[in-house]
């Protein structure tokens, strides 16, 4: 097999140019196929290596090329993690990020698609169901590239498309818009938590709520939902009194939803806290406080900190 040709400087400078351009819908994908920011970090660095060793192979859709890449990169690392998922201790969680609302300009999908609870329904997919869906749905590619990065037909992909829908349509979730509002509830749910006010932390759950905790096995965790508004106060109570002394929280927008971040007293980012809001209630609470998945924040409050 003949080697790759060393390209020119300059051919080498404007492959760095095209691919940055592409890095961050790269990474967009990547991290919801994956549910991990750190994962996604490495396909994209992986899919780096291949775009610069292919020599001088004329590529007339950088996106496409590119994109495909991801795909099948995410594709089998996802076959490879079957068994670990499986096997996880107590509810998985995606690796939350610091991402704000998405503009008023895209598209309803694309603003639902980075919640933590549509990254968790999507753990119910195969593979290249995951894929189809969120190429097609999310970041609207035709069918006749879905099927160029599956390496399968056009009725395939429109197959497995329609199979995910049905799947997991009827359970995604629409979430409150205002952030103000979504803001103030926050804050009184943070007081209420550590004031051990179980009658104000009543009046903001739903009476249906979920409480999800993903400590991974590495910290103590709840290794089941814990559900109903009675039940949920108590337990969110009782986990505040266990933070140790010294740890503060600053509100962030955590995957487009409202959300707390906690720190120790060396700048250690300890949990991570979303809220599922629904017509004015906290709906859903999910806790990350498993170290490996937070390094995506530690990373973000080192670079605040940093700018500051």
């Amino acid at each position: 097999m003949p080697e790759a040709s060393t390209p020119h400087p300059d051919e080498a400078c404007a492959d760095m140019e095209v691919f940055a351009t592409h890095r961050p819908s790269m990474f967009a994908l990547s991290y919801r196929m994956l549910g991990s920011a750190m994962e996604a970090d490495d396909v994209v660095q992986e899919a780096w290596l291949r775009w610069s060793a292919r020599g001088r192979v004329d590529v007339t859709s950088p996106s496409a090329y590119l994109t495909t890449i991801v795909t099948r990169l995410c594709i089998d690392h996802l076959r490879s993690a079957r068994v670990r998922r499986e096997t996880y201790k107590g509810p998985w969680l995606p690796e939350p990020i610091e991402a704000g609302p998405p503009h008023p300009a895209q598209h309803a999908e694309l603003a639902d698609s980075l919640s933590m609870a549509f990254l968790v329904l999507l753990e119910e997919l195969a593979p290249e169901e995951r894929a189809a869906l969120l190429l097609h749905d999310v970041f609207d590619y035709p069918y006749d590239q879905i099927a160029a990065a599956l390496g399968r037909s056009e009725p395939a992909c429109r197959q497995l498309v329609s199979r995910a829908r049905r799947r997991i349509g009827a359970r995604k979730h629409r979430f409150d818009a205002d952030r103000t509002q979504s803001r103030e509830l926050t804050r009184r749910f943070l007081v209420a938590c550590g004031t051990g006010d179980l009658q104000g932390l009543l009046s903001l759950l739903a009476d249906d709520v979920v409480v999800w905790t993903d400590g991974g096995g590495v910290v103590r965790a709840a290794l089941r939902p814990v559900t109903g508004a009675a039940r949920a106060s108590r337990f969110l109570v009782s986990v505040a009194r266990r933070i140790p002394p010294g740890v503060t929280s600053r509100e962030a927008d955590l995957n487009g939803q409202p959300g707390l971040v906690f720190e120790d007293r060396a700048g250690t980012v300890t949990i991570a806290l979303v809220l599922d809001v629904v017509g004015g209630r906290v709906a859903g609470v999910r806790v990350v406080s498993n170290p490996e998945k937070l390094g995506a924040l530690q990373r973000e409050e080192l670079s605040r900190r940093a700018g500051s």
